[in-house]
This record gives C-alpha cells, structure tokens and sequence, in this order.
C-alpha cells in the first residue's frame, strides 16, 4: 500500500492521556495535523503546535463531514467509561458513526487503541467494549489497525496514578483478589513508538496487534516495584472478598480516580491482560522497555515536570475554569489561578520577575515574613537570603527561600522551594500573549507531599493559600498597569 509524503492526519480524543501525547510525538515527525474535540478551545496539548483543533461531537454524525474531509489516517483513541450510565451503548454509537463518517470522506486508514483480553473467556463490561469497537470500526470499508494494550505506564496515565498514590499513602495496604491478576504493561514512550509507525506501516487488511513489555506482572508487583523505587516501607492485608463496588469507592478516598472510572477500571483488572500473539515484535521496529525501567522513567518524567497530559484533562476539558484549587494531579498537589492583563505580555511579566527580596510578595507580606522566621527556627534558610539583583533573574538565583529553577524571559519564572516543608514545592508563573495589548497570566503552586505529614501540611494552610494566593495574583496584575 502506498502513502502520500505528508499525509493528514486526524487524532480523536486528543485531550485524553494518550492523545495529547500522540499529537506531540506526531508533530514532531512532521505530520499534517488535525485534531477533534467538544470543545476546540480545551486541548492544551495542542498548544504550541501546528495543529488544526476542529470542533466535532462523535455521537452527532452531522458534525463529522468536515471533520474527516481530507484526512488520509485517523487515529481512532476515544472511549465513555468517565461518562456514566451506559457507556457501552455509547462507544459503539460513536464508532459506527466515526466508521461511516470516514468511509464517505475516503479515509484510508484508522488506527485503534483497544485492550487485552481473551475474548474467549468472560470479559468486564469495560474490555467487551474495547473489542467491540474495534469490531465495529471494521465493518466497514476504510482499513483499521487494532494495537491492544495492557496497563499504560507512564506519569499521568490511569493505572500508574492509581498505583503511585496507593503507594505513597497507604503504608498498610489492604489488598483485594485482583491485585494479583496478571498484565503485561507497556510503557508509554513504547505505545506511542507503535502508534506512530502505523502511519506508514505496509499491511493488507484489518490486523489487530497485541503489544506490551518484556514482563507479566501483577498489579501487586507493580506496586512493590514503586515502592522499591521510591525506599518506601509498605505491607499488605489480603481481604479477598472485598467487591468492586467497595474497592471502587476506596480507591476514591485514597487515589485520584473517582468512584465511577474507578469500579470500571477494577472490573477490567479481574481479566488477565497477557500478550498471547507476539506478530508486533516482528512487524513493528520497537523493543519494548520492560517494567522497572518504565517506573523509574515515569518517575523522572514527574520530577522534572508535572505530565504534559493526564488522564483527567479529559473531564477538565469540558470547561475552562479560571482556578481549580486542591486538585490532586497524581501524587501532587495544585493550585492554579489565571487572570486577564490588558498590557503586552513583556508588561505583564515586570511584576512577576521583580517579585520577592525588598520589593516584598506583594500581598499579606507580613505571612511570607512570619514564614520565614518559622522556617529559621526550624533550622531553614527563612527570608533573609533576598534577591541577587532587584530587576533581573537568572536559573539558579536564590529568592528569599525558594531558588529559581527556570526562567523564560517575558514568559516563564519557577520557582523551587527550599524552606523545611514535608515534601517539595514550587510557585510557577506564565504569561501568555492574547494579542499586542492583551496577555493571561497564569499562576501554579505545585505540592508533591511526603507521606501523611505532607498532606496535613497541605490541608492545614489551605485556608491562608485561598488569601495569599488570591491576592498575590490580584496585586501582580494591579502592577502591570490595570486593575484585578
């Protein structure tokens, strides 16, 4: 089968994890991009890249003619577990209507994320479904190439969150009959590697691939490799009789999941997940990197930064609030708060930049100065460092108790905490330009707590964080030249 040079390509459900992560990889090897969602204005992945963002409902056929004009090959990565009720009803609407959609406007080629499972055996409702899309994408005339996958690791996804806050919070884990089932997770750096090369791979027909790691392991495994990574103490309590039902709503006290995608989820995890057809290891150039090395990349991966997308960004992308404070991102903390300048962006970071040292934290000082008498009690660094130069700074510069980890000019400032706190923190500022005269500035305080102590640390100065916070961002704008 031949291939145009530069064909477009169309990616659905790119504010979900795999995605937005698809549409960067794929950007990167120079494809002609397009991307549908609900809401145009809420796929931050495609921020900074040369990406149609179109607007497209797949359960409104209407909507999908100039969705797919022109595309050469779909990527075909949306599923309703999040949404509730019948989400299996859903999928397969959305998939008869994405099929016949792409087969009137020519489309040549659709590439499906599914999952592992041996339909032979009694699937959960969750897998069923997966397959069943598949099934139904290829009934029609346009070509589909199936990848099923198992656990996706990686920082952000699904699973690998669940597995982290369970083993950073729970020193004793009461664990039920499926964190023994077995999987053959695949980490993400590897998933996108096979997205990607079906593009341009050369296969007759509908072919479905199995792919995952080197390794089988359980999810109890999983977690005792994060614990190992992390030096973190944790025993286990089997209770093999706890339902999904209950082990779901645990998970939301305990995990970012929420009770609805997390009884989804636990469902799937009593069907063991193995590669049983290994045709993708020869067909696909890709050697798959096998568990520890994908835990401790996903590690790295969140310490330099919080994860380009996450699989929540798929139910906050349905709005776009101007804060959201105590979200748990992961194992972190945030609280973010964005406001309207109306001055170039180079004004609108003046404040930001000139902050700290004499010039003071522009709001309720006197709590930034009791801070840091605290923390010199407590042997810390406190205030009394300041700012090397009043005006200007550069990566590595001390700001009364933090450090500043990058700064970009007339764009980025972070900041690194190093006062005594149970955990670490940073303080992000970005600006980005609207127009000559108009900019948003947004502002991060990022947590990544240690243990319980860091979490009550947390929960105990959130009230002084909805003041500080609040009025720190109202007074940066002020001093850009309008009011908040």
């Amino acid at each position: 089968m031949s291939f145009e040079r530069r064909p477009k390509i169309l990616v659905t459900g790119p504010t979900g994890y795999v995605g937005g992560r698809l549409l960067r990889a794929l950007a990167e090897r120079g494809h002609d991009l397009r991307a549908v969602a609900r809401r145009p204005d809420g796929v931050p992945a495609a921020r900074g890249l040369d990406v149609e963002v179109v607007q497209g409902d797949l359960l409104e056929p209407s909507s999908l003619a100039a969705v797919v004009q022109g595309v050469h090959t779909a990527y075909y990565l949306v599923h309703s577990m999040g949404s509730g009720g019948d989400y299996s009803r859903l999928d397969r609407q959305a998939a008869a209507s994405f099929r016949d959609a792409a087969e009137e406007a020519g489309v040549r080629r659709i590439v499906y994320l599914g999952g592992l499972g041996d339909s032979r055996s009694d699937l959960s409702p969750h897998l069923r479904s997966r397959q069943e899309t598949g099934h139904l994408l290829r009934a029609g005339t346009v070509q589909v190439i199936e990848l099923r996958a198992s656990i996706v690791i990686g920082s952000g996804s699904l699973s690998f969150e669940m597995i982290r806050a369970l083993s950073e919070r729970l020193p004793v884990m009461v664990t039920p009959r499926w964190v023994s089932t077995m999987a053959q997770p695949i980490a993400v750096e590897d998933l996108l590697r096979y997205l990607t090369l079906c593009v341009d791979l050369d296969v007759e027909g509908n072919p479905i691939y199995e792919i995952g790691g080197p390794d089988r392991v359980s999810y109890l495994d999983l977690m005792r490799e994060y614990s190992r990574q992390r030096g973190l103490k944790r025993y286990t309590i089997s209770i093999p009789f706890l339902s999904p039902r209950l082990s779901s709503l645990w998970l939301g006290l305990v995990t970012p999941l929420y009770a609805r995608v997390g009884r989804a989820l636990i469902e799937s995890i009593r069907n063991p997940t193995l590669v049983r057809d290994t045709a993708a290891l020869e067909v696909f150039d890709v050697a798959p990197m096998g568990v520890g090395e994908a835990i401790a990349r996903a590690l790295t991966n969140e310490d330099r930064e919080v994860a380009e997308t996450r699989w929540s960004d798929a139910v906050s992308a349905s709005g776009s609030p101007r804060s959201w404070t105590g979200v748990r991102f992961g194992n972190r903390l945030i609280d973010h708060r964005q406001a309207t300048v109306h001055a170039p962006a180079s004004r609108a970071f003046e404040p930001i930049v000139g902050i700290g040292g004499a010039r003071g934290w522009y709001f309720a000082t006197w709590l930034w100065t009791l801070r840091g008498w605290l923390d010199l009690l407590l042997g810390g660094v406190g205030m009394r460092r300041g700012r090397r130069d009043p005006d200007n700074l550069r990566a590595g510069d001390v700001l009364d108790f933090w450090r500043v980890e990058e700064v970009v000019p007339h764009r980025l400032l972070r900041l690194r905490a190093e006062m005594k706190v149970p955990g670490r923190a940073w303080l992000q500022w970005e600006v980005a330009a609207e127009s000559d005269d108009r900019a948003v500035v947004h502002q991060t305080a990022i947590f990544d707590p240690a243990g319980v102590a860091g979490l009550a640390y947390w929960y105990l100065i959130y009230p002084l964080h909805l003041l500080v916070f609040r009025g720190m961002l109202a007074r940066i704008v002020r001093r850009a030249g309008l009011p908040a």
